[in-house]
């Protein structure tokens, strides 16, 4: 009977899979396009600047309010 193997959680646990996290990624970037960003802006950000967005989204909405109303001033 394998015991040490059932007891030991590190052994049993599921693992990540490389295409679960770029499938993450994928709906973390619409997630910003849907917060208002542009495609080409998220396009250009790293994996770890799109969740460090995610984390404040009001923040994210107040700025692309921000950018749209500076940009209609001008």
């Amino acid at each position: 009977m394998a015991t040490s193997t059932f007891r030991n959680k590190n052994m049993v646990r599921p693992k990540k899979t490389g295409a679960a996290k770029r499938r993450r990624c994928l709906v973390q970037r619409r997630r910003l396009v849907a917060l208002g960003l542009s495609e080409e802006e998220v396009a250009k950000l790293q994996v770890h600047e799109v969740r460090a967005m995610l984390r404040r989204p009001a923040v994210v909405v107040a700025a692309v309010a921000k950018a749209a109303a500076a940009s209609q001033e001008a």
